[in-house]
């Protein structure tokens, strides 16, 4: 049993250190706009159909998607939603992303920018499309479920 759990345990281990790599003491800004300073959440909290979606499907397709819309996510303090929309060539539908502002603070998203998604076996990795520098992951929720900390007893 312990060998079974030891790859996915390392997996996410090396996701947690991704997410957290510290600041250089040359430059916090430096580090903002690093990969290792994307911010993450589950899928279920992230990513929802568009308002005009019937199914409200939450599966997301990689490729290049246009910001056609950006807002205060509603009931969610300190959250951005983007309303995403497939450009030509990429076989998806027009979907919703959530995201803490924070993800945003080294660089902004604006309306009609194109953003570039890639699948990956822990979840999504949201990146501007002009340099492939990740700003979000958002995580399959069982995946986010083992970031947690939690009390260790010895």
């Amino acid at each position: 049993m312990f060998q079974s759990i030891l790859p996915r345990a390392l997996a996410i281990a090396a996701l947690a250190a991704t997410c957290a790599i510290p600041a250089h003491a040359d430059s916090v800004a430096s580090s903002a706009s690093s990969a290792g300073s994307a911010s993450s959440a589950s899928i279920s909290d992230s990513i929802g159909g568009s308002s005009n979606s019937s199914n409200r499907d939450r599966r997301v397709t990689a490729g290049d998607y246009k910001v056609i819309d950006i807002a205060q996510a509603p009931g969610k303090a300190e959250t951005t939603r983007l309303t995403l929309r497939p450009v030509a060539g990429t076989p998806a539908q027009e979907f919703t992303l959530d995201l803490p502002n924070r993800a945003l603070a080294a660089r902004a998203v604006d309306a009609g920018a194109i953003v570039h998604v890639n699948e990956r076996v822990y979840g999504y990795e949201f990146a501007h499309a002009d340099t492939k520098q990740p700003f979000f992951l958002a995580l399959q929720d069982d995946w986010y479920r083992e970031l947690n900390s939690r009390q260790v007893t010895i």
